[in-house]
């Protein structure tokens, strides 16, 4: 674990994928690659509500970001945050962004959840 830097998300311009930890009731970390768009020193993330990552940000709301490869293994120290589940009007900008930044296969990913109704949620994390 890295101390923030200074210049909070700006380690992850250009890249399409993070390394998301969250952290198990013991502590222990679980990382997992997700997309994401970042809007200053906001990102946003999607997520089905039953995955296991949602649960652990319930439970303790601290997380860890890295740019990473798509099989997850981060490219740099990680910088420490906290996450938040969003919900109405923030969902939704939380969405449109993610479908910018993704373009048509944003959309995609977007309408296969819609069609099989697997509820998502949105995060919002901000650098501590």
């Amino acid at each position: 674990m890295q101390p923030e830097n200074k210049t909070g998300f700006s380690l992850l311009a250009g890249h399409s994928t993070i390394a998301l930890t969250t952290f198990r009731e013991n502590g222990q970390p679980v990382t997992t690659p997700v997309w994401f768009a970042q809007d200053g020193d906001k990102l946003y993330v999607m997520s089905l509500a039953t995955a296991a990552e949602v649960q652990r940000i319930h439970q303790n709301a601290q997380v860890e970001v890295a740019p990473c490869a798509e099989n997850g293994v981060a490219l740099t120290p990680s910088i420490e945050a906290m996450a938040l589940p969003l919900s109405g009007h923030q969902a939704e900008i939380a969405r449109r962004a993610l479908n910018h930044k993704y373009g048509l296969r944003g959309r995609l990913y977007d309408l296969i959840f819609s069609v099989k109704r697997q509820e998502r949620v949105y995060l919002e994390i901000t650098p501590m």
